[in-house]
């Protein structure tokens, strides 16, 4: 797999990650648990898109963000 994810995506995609899963820790702990298991899963997603740097959706639809000016490598 070939990264296509970094730049600002990243930053956004990680920031976006971790606050989806800070949302479904508050939704189980009020008992809703289809609204925590959807927050959990997009937020996990989110994240292993940053720790891969790969993107099924950007591979799909060809967009490579590897090449934004603020790169974390």
């Amino acid at each position: 797999m070939q990264r296509n994810v970094g730049g600002y995506d990243r930053i956004v995609r990680g920031v976006l990650g971790i606050w989806l899963v800070v949302m479904a820790a508050a939704a189980y702990q009020d008992d809703e648990r289809e609204r925590a298991a959807i927050a959990g899963i997009a937020g996990l997603g989110l994240l292993q898109n940053v720790w891969m740097g790969f993107c099924g959706g950007n591979y799909l639809l060809g967009v490579d963000t590897t090449g934004d000016s603020c790169s974390a490598e």
